[in-house]
């Protein structure tokens, strides 16, 4: 009888979790600027643990940026990546909305 050679079983790869994208656009220093700034701090510190580049934009500051992201009320958070772009808006205390919106349950 010949011995029957196994084939070697193919090594898994880990799948890296996807990297967020998130732009926060604000309206100066006001409370409910701060407030949005902390929930959704927060919140990716929970969800998203060195998953994720979260830029603060000031639209009195760079103008120019929140007419690039056609920005009409702030404090607005854009997610460019993982696709779909979301937008949502709101001082982001609302968790469950906020993992809803970003589709933070399928990670």
């Amino acid at each position: 009888m010949k011995a029957r050679r196994s084939k070697p079983k193919p090594k898994r790869r880990k799948v890296a979790a996807p990297r967020y994208v998130l732009r926060l656009y604000i309206t100066g220093q006001t409370a409910r600027s701060m407030r949005s700034i902390e929930n959704l701090r927060g919140l990716c510190e929970k969800y998203l643990k060195n998953q994720f580049d979260l830029e603060v934009i000031d639209i009195y500051q760079q103008p120019a940026l929140a007419a690039e992201g056609q920005i009409i009320a702030a404090p607005t958070l854009i997610k460019t990546m993982p696709l779909p772009l979301r937008r949502l808006v709101g001082d982001f205390s609302d968790q469950k909305r906020v993992v809803l919106g970003l589709d933070l349950k399928a990670t």
